[in-house]
């Protein structure tokens, strides 16, 4: 079975404080072999990018309304009269709140739905045929 990888390359903004932001080289990737899930890598001054994985419908619902809870929230406001997302990430080793773009992100996610449509992500992982080749033995 042949997987499809959605990818784009954008800027966020990590916000330091309601006066200063950083610029933050990431990439979005979606695997439709991991059907559920959406990946961020950030590229901050560090030899390796940091790695985020959360639920695809997180991202999706956030861009509308505010989503989730815990380790990563999502939601939609407006910055400097543009509409952007904001990405709240608490992991043990710190927490970041990240500004994206709305339309590079649902362009992005429009491409990921294209290529899974929600409702489907079950059939791409192959579980029916692993289970048939277990139950043939």
């Amino acid at each position: 079975m042949q997987h499809t990888v959605v990818e784009r390359e954008l800027e966020l903004s990590l916000i330091l404080s309601p006066e200063r932001s950083v610029p933050v080289p990431a990439r979005l990737s979606y695997r439709s072999d991991d059907p559920y899930a959406v990946h961020i890598a950030f590229h901050v001054n560090s030899d390796r990018p940091v790695h985020w994985t959360f639920a695809r419908d997180l991202l999706v619902e956030g861009v509308f309304r505010p989503s989730g809870q815990g380790d990563v929230r999502v939601w939609p406001t407006k910055a400097e009269g543009r509409s952007v997302v904001l990405m709240a990430l608490s992991s043990p080793d710190g927490d970041a709140l990240l500004q994206a773009p709305v339309p590079q992100v649902s362009a992005w996610l429009e491409r990921t739905l294209r290529a899974v449509p929600p409702g489907t992500e079950g059939g791409q992982l192959g579980i029916d045929g692993a289970l048939d080749q277990l139950l043939a033995r």
